[in-house]
């Protein structure tokens, strides 16, 4: 599901964002928020491992959008200095202990990184999600690992803060077949390199349960942690 135009309102207010400067967003998927936050600035810029992710986004990108090929864990590579850093349901699948100081070398003195903490493949609603993950367990095995350390990595390597911001969500989405098949693997856990020569029947069996038919899903608030590189 879409991030919501309120949470490109909350950062505008809070970093003073007027459409220079430049956004760094590691670990952009299909570019989601890139595309969303690209009109504050001068030029956005989206790194992600997936070259499938990559693809998709470059199909949508705006004229001062651009995307690379790219592990978190591979930056700076020449990229430049940002006026702003996001990491948007992302930083748990990085080396984060090597990850969080290249961000911070990265930022213009006094320069935001933004963790985005959110849930946008699932909300509450009908779709059998205990019943998904089940299934996703079986052919996977364990969840993806825990965000607990998250904070204290930010922290260590000298960035101050966070300002915590809550963005609610007041939308309801229509959920078909193919759009919670979608929603699975847009999960870097669950992407379909994970299943291997399993895929078809992994596939088949999720189909199975959802049964053709339509949802509803009802996207959680997202909660912003803005961190500051001290000027």
């Amino acid at each position: 599901m879409p991030y919501p135009p309120a949470l490109e309102h909350s950062l505008r207010a809070e970093l003073g964002l007027d459409g220079t400067g430049r956004l760094l967003d590691v670990g952009c998927g299909p570019g989601s928020l890139t595309h969303l936050l690209a009109p504050l600035f001068d030029e956005a810029v989206g790194v992600d491992a997936s070259a499938a992710m990559i693809a998709e986004a470059n199909a949508h990108a705006a004229p001062n959008e651009r995307f690379v090929l790219l592990r978190a864990e591979d930056l700076p590579a020449a990229l430049g200095t940002f006026r702003v850093v996001t990491l948007a349901q992302s930083f748990h699948w990085m080396d984060q202990a090597s990850v969080a100081p290249i961000l911070f070398g990265m930022l213009e003195p006094g320069g935001a990184l933004v963790h985005v903490g959110a849930t946008t493949h699932e909300g509450d609603g009908d779709v059998p999600r205990a019943e998904i993950h089940a299934l996703l367990r079986r052919y996977l095995g364990d969840w993806p690992p825990g965000r607990d350390d998250e904070r204290e990595n930010l922290e260590a390597v000298g960035f101050e803060g966070p300002v915590e911001i809550d963005v609610p969500r007041d939308e309801t989405f229509c959920r078909s077949e193919d759009d919670v098949v979608a929603s699975v693997y847009s999960l870097s856990f669950a992407s379909p390199e994970r299943f291997g020569d399993r895929r078809e029947e992994f596939e088949r069996k999720l189909r199975a349960l959802l049964g053709g038919r339509t949802f509803t899903e009802r996207p959680r608030g997202i909660g912003l942690l803005v961190y500051r590189r001290p000027l």
